[in-house]
C-alpha cells in the first residue's frame, strides 16, 4: 500500500520502503481517511540465543538473526546484543521505551551470566573481575561474581553485570588471566532464562512484563 502511494504522512508520500512514524505527532491516511489509533497490544518474547546466531534483526552476510527464530516477527526487534559466540536470554519486542531503558546505561539494568573459563580460577582473578579490572576503552565498574563450581579443568561463575561494551566479560576474564570457554546470558533484570529451550522463543506473562517495566521506572 505504501509503495502504490495509498499511504501519506502528514500529506506526504512516504518512499516507497517505508519510514519510521512518530503516531502520536504525525497524521497518517490511508486512500485519504486517517487511521484510527486504538489502543496498542505490544509483544514481549524471551528467546534462547544458541551460538551462531547473529542478535541483530537483520544480517548483511546472510547469517542467521534472531529474528529468523520466531514464527511472527512483525515489528519485533532485540534489545541489546549477545556475541556470535555467545547464547542465552534475550528479549524482543516492539516496545521502544521499555528497550531504551533496558539498554541505556542511565538505568544501570545488571544482566546475569553463568560463565564457564578454563581451568580452576583463583581467588586472587575472581577479586580482580569483582574489582572491575582495566580495560583499553577505560576502567570497568565493579561487579557481582560468584564461583559456581571449580575444578582443574573448568571453573563456573555467575556475574551481574550492568555494563554493555563490546566483548566486556571475556575482555575482563583475558585481563585476569582466564580464558572463557562458554558465555550464557540467564537473566535482563527481573526476566529469567529458566528452562527455556535454545533456539525457541516463548510470549511472557503479564506479571513478567509488569515487573519488567516497573524494574526501568514505567507504569
Amino acid at each position: 500500500m505504501v509503495a502504490e502511494g495509498r499511504v501519506t504522512v502528514d500529506g506526504q508520500r512516504p518512499p516507497a520502503q517505508g519510514r519510521l512514524i512518530d503516531p502520536e505527532r504525525e497524521e497518517v491516511l490511508l486512500d485519504g481517511h486517517p487511521l484510527v489509533r486504538r489502543g496498542v497490544q505490544r509483544r514481549y518474547l524471551a528467546l534462547n540465543k544458541p551460538v551462531g546466531v547473529v542478535s541483530t534483526a537483520r544480517d548483511p552476510g546472510g547469517r542467521p538473526t534472531v529474528l529468523d527464530l520466531v514464527d511472527d516477527r512483525r515489528g519485533l526487534f532485540p534489545v541489546g546484543r549477545l556475541d556470535l559466540d555467545s547464547r542465552g536470554l534475550m528479549l524482543l519486542t516492539d516496545d521502544g521505551d521499555l528497550a531504551l531503558r533496558l539498554t541505556h546505561p542511565r538505568y544501570q539494568v545488571a544482566k546475569g551470566y553463568r560463565v564457564t573459563v578454563k581451568g580452576l580460577i583463583t581467588g586472587e582473578q575472581l577479586m580482580a573481575l569483582r574489582l572491575g579490572p582495566v580495560l583499553v576503552d577505560g576502567p570497568t565498574n565493579p561487579l557481582e561474581i560468584r564461583l559456581l563450581r571449580g575444578g582443574s579443568r573448568r571453573s563456573v561463575v555467575l556475574l551481574q553485570l550492568a555494563e554493555g561494551r563490546q566483548r566486556q566479560i571475556r575482555r575482563m576474564c583475558a585481563a585476569v588471566g582466564v580464558k572463557v570457554e562458554d558465555l550464557e546470558r540467564v537473566s535482563i533484570g527481573e526476566l529469567r532464562l529458566g528452562t527455556l529451550t535454545e533456539g525457541r522463543a516463548r510470549e511472557l506473562s503479564s506479571g513478567e512484563v509488569r515487573r519488567l517495566r516497573s524494574s526501568v521506572g514505567l507504569s
